[in-house]
């Protein structure tokens, strides 16, 4: 690993926030095995997997020899009788007694699960592109970076969609290589003109195959997700080399956040399922900073 710059997310032990996605384990399990594995942090995951009393879920992470990297947080941002910047603001004061610095904000359509969302009209654009930098300012004020991780089934997923964020607010990205790959987005091309709108990074491998159906329509997200969509990092389709160095390359020097969605039908054996492949993909992760940074 390298330059203690590699985090984790309890995503990839398939605890989620989507109703009935999967054996969830326990928390002393997942961050057990972060520490095993040597990661120097990790985003909080869904409401009631850590402690909700922020002193205490920073004391938990801490036992464990790990940061609060910060916390995945979908919010209405479309919606003109929705005001994302009250809902926010509420959440600012827990984030930073956990020792958090940062907010990933998804554009949430509202309902449940990641399989289906509606079509923004422009009334919805202009609301979306507004609240964006409204929730950036209201964080900013804090010293809480945001950054907008563009997400299958959210408002913003294609291509399109992430360009038109882009081209309408100032707020940085998430660059989530898995998610933005299935969207449509070119990551390696992003990267290389886009690179000073990274605010933040989740490292993600996908079958390239399944993504494309995916993207068609011919495959629900969930579905795609128990056949294998995300890889070890590495055994995918995705250019690592190429994106890493750009990155490191255009001044970044945050985290790289491991994620490889899972959906899990019962306890793996300690060491084996998420653990080995967090593990690996790590050891990956960090041979690629370390060249690049070489």
């Amino acid at each position: 690993m390298s330059g203690g710059r590699i985090a984790g997310a309890p995503i990839s032990w398939g605890v989620c926030e989507v109703p009935g996605w999967g054996h969830q384990l326990p928390v002393a399990r997942v961050l057990g095995d972060m520490r095993d594995i040597g990661l120097v942090g990790t985003e909080f995951g869904p409401d009631g997997f850590l402690p909700d009393e922020p002193e205490a879920r920073r004391d938990l992470l801490a036992a464990y020899g790990l940061s609060a990297v910060g916390g995945f947080i979908p919010v209405v941002l479309h919606d003109p009788a929705v005001d994302p910047v009250a809902d926010i603001q509420r959440r600012i004061p827990a984030f930073l007694r956990a020792g958090a610095d940062r907010i990933v904000l998804a554009a949430a359509t509202g309902h449940d699960g990641y399989d289906s969302r509606p079509v923004l009209d422009e009334l919805g654009w202009a609301t979306l592109l507004r609240n964006l930098d409204r929730v950036a300012d209201a964080a900013r004020v804090h010293a809480l970076a945001t950054s907008l991780h563009p997400h299958v089934g959210t408002m913003i997923e294609t291509a399109d969609e992430v360009e038109r964020v882009l081209s309408g607010s100032d707020i940085p990205l998430c660059l989530d290589t898995g998610h933005m790959t299935i969207g449509g987005t070119d990551v390696a091309a992003f990267v290389d003109a886009h690179a000073d709108r990274v605010g933040h990074v989740h490292v993600k491998d996908v079958d390239a195959a399944l993504a494309a159906r995916v993207r068609a329509g011919e495959v629900s997200y969930t579905d795609a997700v128990r056949q294998g969509l995300y890889t070890s990092i590495g055994a995918g389709d995705i250019d690592f080399l190429r994106i890493i160095g750009a990155l490191e390359r255009a001044g970044y020097r945050g985290v790289y956040v491991l994620e490889r969605d899972v959906i899990l039908d019962a306890a793996p054996q300690p060491g084996d399922g998420p653990a080995a492949d967090v593990a690996a993909s790590a050891a990956y992760l960090g041979d690629l900073i370390a060249g690049a940074a070489a």
